[in-house]
C-alpha cells in the first residue's frame, strides 16, 4: 500500500484566488494525465470558490493583461482541468467538513460536488506516505 501511495499526488487548496485555484487543478490533471493517481482537498476559500461555480470563472483582480492572454490563449479553466482529472478515473475530490460548516453550507450540497466530504483525520490518513505534496 506504501508504493501505492508514494506513487500519488495530493493537492490541498485552500486559498480561493484564481491562480491558485488554477494551479492545483492543473497539476491535478497533469498527474491524472501521466498515469498517477491525484486527491485534491478543498478546504475553506477554495472550497467557496468551488461551491460557487467559480472555477469556471477566470479572475485575475485587476490584471486584465492576464486576463486577456487567458482568454485569447484558449486556456482551459480551473473547473476544466479538474474534469479532466476526474474522467480520468485516477482523481479523487475530497471537502473538509469543518470548512463547509464554518461557511454555513448543507453537507448534501457539498457532497454533491466532491467524491468525499471528511474530516482532518481522514485527510490525514488518506495522504500518509504522498511524497508529492502542494499546497495553494
Amino acid at each position: 500500500m506504501a508504493d501505492a501511495r508514494a506513487n500519488r499526488v495530493a493537492v490541498f487548496l485552500h486559498g480561493g484566488e484564481y491562480d491558485r485555484l488554477h494551479q492545483g487543478c492543473a497539476i491535478a490533471a497533469a498527474a491524472c494525465a501521466s498515469g498517477r493517481p491525484a486527491d485534491v482537498f478543498f478546504f475553506w476559500f477554495a472550497l467557496e470558490a468551488l461551491l460557487q461555480g467559480r472555477l469556471a470563472e477566470p479572475r485575475f483582480g485587476g490584471r486584465e493583461d492576464v486576463a486577456d492572454r487567458f482568454e485569447s490563449g484558449g486556456y482551459p479553466t480551473a473547473a476544466a482541468l479538474l474534469e479532466s482529472a476526474k474522467a480520468s478515473g485516477l482523481c479523487t475530490t475530497y471537502a473538509c467538513t469543518a470548512s463547509s460548516g464554518l461557511r454555513g453550507s448543507r453537507p448534501d450540497w457539498v457532497s454533491e460536488l466532491v467524491d468525499h466530504h471528511v474530516g482532518l483525520a481522514t485527510v490525514r490518513e488518506a495522504t500518509r506516505g504522498v511524497t508529492d505534496r502542494f499546497y495553494l
